[in-house]
């Protein structure tokens, strides 16, 4: 029950950040490519949703690997397109005003929820093995 509230918890912030993030770039404006866009879709927004429903049912195993692999998968995204490559996506090339500045706190906002979220999907994967291992 904790992993499912945790890992639901866990999914709000990472969608409430993103949500905003993804904001500031339409504002701003910092277009996309398709297969960014693509990615955003998919693997930020919509698997962490699914994994987040799996967690509450029996399938919580799957529901953990879907949640590690995704937020894990948009952490390595923001830091290479926010901090590695020069590019309007990078945290240097946009301004600390107006939208700018929502975009700067969430870009280091989505890193440390996906940071924390990527640990809690490591946890409750061990924990539903080792509560496997207990039951054996």
């Amino acid at each position: 029950m904790k992993i499912a509230q945790y890992g639901t918890t866990l999914v709000i912030i990472h969608a409430i950040a993103n949500g905003l993030h993804g904001l500031a770039h339409l504002e701003i404006p910092i277009p996309l490519s398709l297969i960014q866009s693509l990615f955003v879709g998919m693997v930020i927004f919509l698997i962490p949703i699914v994994a987040a429903v799996l967690l509450w049912t029996e399938f919580d195993r799957i529901g953990s690997w879907l949640l590690l692999s995704s937020i894990a998968g948009s952490l390595l995204f923001g830091i290479y397109n926010h901090f590695i490559v020069i590019s309007p996506d990078h945290v240097s090339q946009v301004s600390f005003e107006g939208w700018g500045l929502l975009f700067q706190i969430t870009a280091i906002l989505i890193l440390i929820v996906d940071g924390l979220g990527s640990g809690v999907g490591v946890w409750a994967l061990r924990t539903i093995q080792q509560q496997e291992q207990g039951a054996l």
